[in-house]
């Protein structure tokens, strides 16, 4: 769900690529790191580049994937056989080494109370060096398309690596206030931020509830810096679709200044 149109990408392939290494990097992330020659067709652009990841399902020797770059692969997809199909995931570039091959993605690991998970979180537990993935570019969500004072991001744990990707390409001089929820204060990234971006950390640390509420909150009671803002939500659907809500109706800023993508929505499985 995007409010926008994102920015397409450059040169986009379908990649197979291996994982190189991976590290828990705090209690609910772990960074796993890709490589391999396709890495040498991968073209970054900063920002929250995103991707389509295909993982291996259960007994799958090797993935299957599309071989169309277009808006095509998903027919692909849907024509092969149902157990031949590899999980599809979103995911966000964390890091691009193109000198060493490598490419980090984050993600979210979350067990349910019996200790399972959903297949990206396996994936990532799991992950050793030589297990294959595959990757489809997919553009950059962020896309100011107006004049602006400053930038607002807000966002969950999954939106996490948007905004240090969007953080890390802003200028040296840019103004801003990010929103940032993570499951506990130990989640907390170091990352490049320019000076006058500040970064609001709200940690759940056990307390209940749907993940984003917090930011949600957050962003309700905060003091915005005056001037014209591009706002930028990401994460869970009700954070995002709530954030926008006040934004427009309670702050005033006009709807075209706010852009906003669910990843995820409370209680619904990926596919």
């Amino acid at each position: 769900m995007a409010s926008h149109r994102i920015r397409k990408a450059v040169d986009p392939h379908v990649l197979l690529l291996e994982v190189v290494g991976s590290e828990r990097i705090s209690p609910n992330v772990v960074r796993v790191t890709l490589g391999g020659e396709g890495l040498d067709r991968f073209t970054a652009t900063g920002f929250d580049q995103w991707f389509r990841l295909f993982l291996p399902r259960p007994g799958q020797d090797s993935l299957k994937l599309p071989t169309r770059a277009s808006g095509l692969w998903y027919a692909q997809y849907l024509a092969t056989a149902k157990q031949k199909r590899p999980y599809v995931r979103n995911y966000t570039v964390r890091a691009h080494r193109p000198e060493q091959r490598e490419l980090d993605v984050d993600f979210v690991v979350h067990l349910e109370p019996d200790g399972s998970c959903g297949p990206a979180a396996s994936f990532a537990l799991n992950a050793k060096p030589g297990d294959q993935a595959g990757l489809l570019d997919q553009g950059v969500g962020y896309n100011p398309r107006h004049e602006h004072d400053w930038t607002l991001l807000v966002a969950d744990e999954t939106g996490l690596p948007a905004v240090a990707g969007i953080c890390e390409s802003l200028p040296e001089d840019a103004r801003g206030v990010a929103i940032v929820e993570i499951p506990s204060a130990e989640d907390r990234q170091e990352f490049r931020v320019p000076s006058g971006v500040r970064i609001d950390w709200v940690a759940r640390n056990g307390a209940g509830g749907v993940p984003g509420e917090l930011a949600l909150t957050r962003l309700r009671e905060a003091e915005l810096p005056t001037g014209d803002v591009y706002a930028y939500l990401v994460g869970e659907s009700a954070l995002v679709t709530g954030g926008r809500r006040h934004l427009v109706e309670q702050q005033q800023v006009p709807k075209q200044n706010v852009d906003f993508i669910g990843y995820w929505r409370h209680g619904r499985a990926a596919m």
